[in-house]
C-alpha cells in the first residue's frame, strides 16, 4: 500500500533525543582518539616469589628452595672432576595419580610433567647434554611423583670446563589448569597460556611466577 505524498498528511517524525552524557562521552573518546588513541593498562607483573614459599601450580604446591655449586669427583684417574649447577625445588603430587617429573630443557611435546612448568631459565645453561631433572630421596634418584608425597626435585646443569658459576639464576614459572571437554565429558591437564598476538591469534605459556635466587658456591 502506498504512503499518501500531500505534505499536510505526512506525520512529524519524532525528534532524536541525545542525552547530554552521551554527548560528552562521545566528545571525550573523539579528544582521546585524535592525540593518540585509547591507553591500554599493562597487565600486572606475575608476583616475586622468596625461597620456600609455596606456589600453587594446578597438579602440584611447588617451593622453590636454594641454587648451589655440587662437585662430583672423577670415577677414575682418567676422568675429570665435574661441577654442576643444582637448583632444588619441594613439589608435591596434589592429584591421585603418580607423575612423571619431566626434563630438561622443557618438554615441547607438552605432557603433565612438572618440569614443563619450567618455562624459561636465565642465564641459560648450555651444555652438550643439556639439564637433567630427578626425584632424589635418600641419595637414590628416580623419575616419579607419587601423590601426596612432598619430595625433593632438583634441575641440574653441568657447568663446562673452567667456565664460572652464575652469581644467581632466575626462572619463570608457569602452572597447570584442569579443563573439561564438553563432548567427551572428561577433564585434563594443561598448561596456563594467554595470548600473546591477537591479530594472529597465537597464544604462549602463562608466567604466573618468578623467582630469582643467588648461587651458593661453596668455594668451587
Amino acid at each position: 500500500m502506498t504512503e499518501p505524498s500531500g505534505g499536510s498528511t505526512d506525520k512529524p517524525r519524532r525528534p532524536v533525543v541525545v542525552p547530554a552524557v552521551a554527548l560528552v562521552a562521545v566528545t571525550a573518546i573523539g579528544i582521546t582518539a585524535l592525540l593518540g588513541g585509547l591507553e591500554e593498562r599493562p597487565d600486572p607483573a606475575p608476583p616475586q616469589l622468596k625461597p620456600g614459599q609455596v606456589l600453587d601450580q594446578g597438579q602440584f604446591d611447588t617451593q622453590v628452595i636454594e641454587s648451589k655449586i655440587t662437585l662430583k669427583p672423577a670415577e677414575n684417574e682418567f676422568a675429570e672432576d665435574k661441577r654442576y649447577l643444582d637448583v632444588v625445588f619441594k613439589v608435591t603430587n596434589k592429584t591421585d595419580e603418580t607423575i612423571h617429573v619431566g626434563g630438561l630443557p622443557r618438554d615441547k611435546s607438552g605432557g603433565f610433567s612438572f618440569g614443563s612448568t619450567l618455562l624459561r631459565m636465565n642465564p641459560e645453561i648450555k651444555s652438550k647434554w643439556g639439564g637433567q631433572l630427578f626425584v632424589l630421596s635418600k641419595g637414590v634418584e628416580s623419575s616419579q611423583l607419587h601423590p601426596g608425597i612432598a619430595a625433593t626435585v632438583v634441575a641440574r646443569y653441568e657447568l663446562p670446563g673452567t667456565t664460572p658459576p652464575p652469581k644467581q639464576v632466575s626462572y619463570d614459572i608457569g602452572k597447570f589448569e584442569l579443563l573439561r571437554n564438553g563432548l567427551t565429558d572428561t577433564s585434563a591437564w594443561f598448561l596456563e597460556s594467554e595470548p600473546t598476538d591477537v591479530l594472529e591469534d597465537k597464544e604462549g605459556d602463562k608466567v604466573v611466577a618468578k623467582i630469582t635466587l643467588p648461587v651458593r658456591t661453596q668455594g668451587a
